[in-house]
């Protein structure tokens, strides 16, 4: 068993896919015309990082009741971890974009921990493994 997909609510796809796949590194796994229950266009975006089975697809927001989730969906919790090979690169890629960050990076038990929000407002933790990274000794 596995979950192939996490639905990410956002306010238009194409920053979103800019965002995940330019800034984050994700890469762009689908891009197609779909459409909704009740029959209006929408895509069908999956964005996942490389070489990983659970990938974000990415839900252009529908009605009143999504707009309120969008950059909220997990109440203001970190809900979303992104474990990288190197940290400080993307951590650099991240503040060199403009996203907005909390306090420094710092080592915790499970590794390098930074919190991050994405371009909706929803809170991540940027994760990095126990020991430097190979370049930056």
């Amino acid at each position: 068993m596995h979950i192939p997909l996490v639905t990410l609510i956002v306010s238009a796809y194409d920053p979103a896919i800019e965002f995940f796949c330019d800034v984050l590194g994700c890469e762009l796994v689908e891009d197609s015309p779909s459409t909704t229950n009740d029959g209006r266009p929408k895509r069908w975006v999956v964005v996942r990082p490389p070489g990983a089975e659970t990938g974000l697809l990415l839900a252009k927001v529908d009605g009143d009741q999504q707009e309120q989730a969008v950059g909220n969906q997990t109440a203001g919790r970190v809900g979303f971890f992104l474990r990288v090979d190197q940290f400080d690169e993307t951590y650099a890629r991240l503040l060199a974009a403009g996203v907005k960050t909390y306090g420094e990076p710092r080592m915790e038990p499970y590794g390098m921990v930074v919190v991050f929000e994405d371009l909706e407002g929803n809170k991540w933790d940027l994760l990095g493994s126990d020991k430097p990274n190979a370049a930056d000794q």
